[in-house]
């Protein structure tokens, strides 16, 4: 049975590693092609499509939980894992991929970070800094970095913050099939620069967030390396209960989102195994009043019962 989610909340003052939730909305604006100077983009590849076996088991997803599921296997060209695929979810900082390859998509042939810029880029991806994926929100146009994206890129859920009325950048709409379309074109498409660039920070995910949440849930929990990660989080309250205790980055400056809202989302994306061969996308939404330490224990188990080719899972 198909789940429908609505969801509505607003940004932390510090965007909490996710700002505001909207009220998911069909489609989203486009813009103009790419200049010719940006990456190349292969043509989007085809939305999801079954390729498991009938009697594959689905993932045993909690009650009280709506999740969207994803695992591609880069190697057989199938997806091993697909729930609620299309289904809607607020971004959180996931959006900070889109803010990532926005700012870097016209600066080839080199794909250079000017000094100034790439300390604020490197914590933004490595750290999920929120004073920097503001500060770069605003140099971009906002709204306009994601439907520059969603055209580029063929996104088919994603959505800016003002289809719904809103303005943070966490209240991004987007969903598990399109996160896949982002981490293809990474792996498969965009310029060795900017592959490696991004990716090569997302291999080096802290353990903790700027604002000292942990943000080892999900694949760094539930795999060895090699993994890849980008984590979401929102509607935790803008200081976590249990702080990470291991080295906390220096948060970059910037610009913070201003407004205050309720709500509860966990999100893991990356990929696993030798050579990035398993694109994983999981995204959650739980009861609003759930602590931050029961959605990661849930969000980790779940992603330990997915079918992740190439994966090598850590003891529970």
């Amino acid at each position: 049975m198909r789940l429908a989610v609505v969801l509505l909340c607003v940004a932390l003052s510090t965007a909490g590693c996710g700002t505001a939730a909207p009220a998911w909305v069909d489609g989203a604006p486009s813009v103009a092609p790419p200049a010719s100077s940006a990456p190349p983009v292969s043509p989007a590849p085809a939305g999801p499509s079954p390729s498991t076996s009938p009697s594959a088991k689905a993932p045993a997803i909690p009650a009280g939980i709506t999740a969207g599921i994803a695992v591609f296997d880069r190697q057989t060209g199938t997806f091993t894992e697909q729930v609620h695929v299309t289904t809607r979810f607020r971004s959180a900082s996931l959006v900070k991929l889109l803010i990532a390859l926005d700012y870097l998509w016209n600066r080839g042939p080199g794909y250079a970070v000017p000094a100034a810029d790439r300390p604020r880029l490197d914590i933004m991806l490595r750290s999920s800094d929120d004073n920097a994926a503001s500060y770069f929100w605003k140099a971009g146009g906002a709204d306009q970095i994601v439907t520059r994206m969603v055209t580029r890129l063929s996104l088919k859920d994603t959505a800016p913050p003002s289809a719904v009325g809103k303005t943070g950048w966490g209240s991004t709409s987007l969903s598990a099939a399109d996160l896949v379309r982002v981490y293809r074109y990474l792996l498969d498409t965009a310029p060795a620069p900017v592959r490696d660039y991004v990716l090569g920070n997302l291999h080096q995910s802290t353990r903790c967030g700027t604002d000292r949440y942990d943000q080892s849930f999900g694949i760094p929990s539930a795999f060895s390396r090699p993994w890849a990660a980008k984590q979401g989080w929102y509607g935790f309250g803008d200081t976590p209960a249990n702080p990470c205790t291991g080295p906390v980055p220096g948060a970059a400056p910037g610009v913070a989102p201003a407004s205050i809202l309720t709500g509860a989302v966990l999100h893991t994306t990356g990929t696993v195994g030798a050579g990035d061969r398993a694109i994983v996308v999981v995204l959650t939404q739980h009861p609003e009043g759930t602590s931050f330490a029961k959605a990661a224990v849930v969000l980790t188990g779940l992603v330990r019962t997915l079918r992740v080719p190439g994966a090598v899972p850590t003891p529970a």
